[in-house]
């Protein structure tokens, strides 16, 4: 094939290929600060089995090890994975081995709580993936539905907590 023949054909192939590629990593960052003492507050957060104390979604959870299951109100389950807990930094790290009904895809979060002033701030984050991983996805499993769906579960669940942890 001629060298200009060639340069043409990758000059027409080359802009569509650009667009062909999967999902983007999202992310989702809440925060929440609390009028009670961070040790307080971690106490909660870190209760791996406790969830549902707390987060207005969860019905109850089942650990085995450092796995849980989070059986959610109004039907479906989550299963997480806790992979570090570092009481010192009051923080921990999980991933979620199966998303269950959310629209989301390798799931891995941090929650963190930091002294501030007599009391706490508490910081929930994020990264994951659509659930669905190809082109064109179906708007239940878009970038947009699964920065929502997370967003709506950091945002409520912060809130309850904030609740929780005050006493109200």
């Amino acid at each position: 094939m001629p060298v200009t023949r060639t340069i043409a054909l990758a000059a027409l192939l080359l802009p569509g290929m650009a667009f062909a590629h999967g999902p983007t990593r999202q992310k989702s960052v809440e925060s929440v600060e609390v009028a009670a003492p961070a040790a307080a507050v971690w106490a909660l957060v870190k209760d791996w089995g406790g969830m549902a104390k707390w987060h207005p979604a969860v019905e109850s959870v089942t650990v085995n090890g450092t796995e849980r299951i989070l059986n959610l109100k109004g039907g479906g389950k989550v299963i997480e994975e806790l992979e570090a807990i570092d009481d010192a930094n009051m923080s921990l790290r999980y991933r979620m081995k199966d998303p269950g009904p959310l629209p989301v895809n390798n799931y891995s979060a941090q929650m963190g709580v930091a002294s501030v002033g007599s009391g706490a701030m508490v910081n929930w984050k994020g990264a994951f993936y659509r659930a669905y991983l190809n082109n064109d996805p179906p708007p239940e499993q878009s970038d947009e539905a699964a920065v929502k769906a997370i967003t709506g579960i950091y945002k409520s669940g912060l809130e309850n907590l904030k609740k929780v942890a005050e006493g109200k």
